[in-house]
């Protein structure tokens, strides 16, 4: 008697998991996502964000070199900034983590490992690109740089490192106007982050 149970019981399992719906359908050979609507069974694709900006108009050649200046520097520290905004949130999460004590022992020497691993990449950087990046920063962090550097060094490592960005002509402390003053440079990103460029 069990044993016919059981056999009914396990028919019963097929025959309710062969008439479920399957909500996915295949579209050129891959299987995506469905949705059915009136009988009717629809893909539903996620597609991504495009954005659609206005063309540029420029006065002359020098602003059109300038703009894909502006583009290569933006490829080349973006993704700078993005790892700089990882490492912050990275680092942060394992300090919660540790005894008051052992803080500080963490941050030299999650310090020294940055100053190896990004001191010859950030060599390569121009000038233009440097100051770029300290934007971009303040863009992934919402912080400045300035800020970053006082709340996880101290205050007289962040004065030290802005003395010797104002004696190159940038500055720790600049913040990013996406609506003003870096309204190009957030078109940029927001194209190159989309792929567009």
């Amino acid at each position: 008697m069990k044993r016919k149970l059981f056999i009914l019981f396990c028919l019963s399992i097929i025959t309710l998991a062969a008439s479920a719906q399957d909500l996915s359908t295949k579209i050129m050979g891959y299987r995506v996502p469905a949705t059915i609507y009136k009988g009717d069974t629809i893909a539903s694709l996620k597609l991504p964000m495009i954005y659609i900006f206005k063309p540029l108009i420029f006065k002359n050649k020098r602003q059109e070199a300038n703009y894909y200046k502006l583009i290569r520097n933006v490829k080349k520290t973006l993704p700078l900034a993005k790892e700089v905004n990882g490492i912050i949130l990275e680092t942060y999460e394992y300090l919660q983590t540790l005894p008051p004590e052992q803080r500080s022992k963490h941050l030299k020497r999650v310090e020294k490992s940055i100053k190896q691993q990004y001191t010859p990449r950030m060599k390569k950087l121009t000038l233009s690109q440097g100051k770029l990046l300290i934007k971009l920063v303040y863009r992934e962090t919402n912080s400045s740089s300035y800020d970053l550097v006082k709340a996880f060094l101290g205050p007289m490592r962040a004065w030290s490192y802005q003395l010797f960005a104002s004696m190159m002509g940038a500055s720790l402390k600049k913040e990013y106007d996406p609506n003003g003053q870096d309204k190009l440079i957030e078109r940029i990103v927001l194209q190159v982050e989309n792929g567009q460029l």
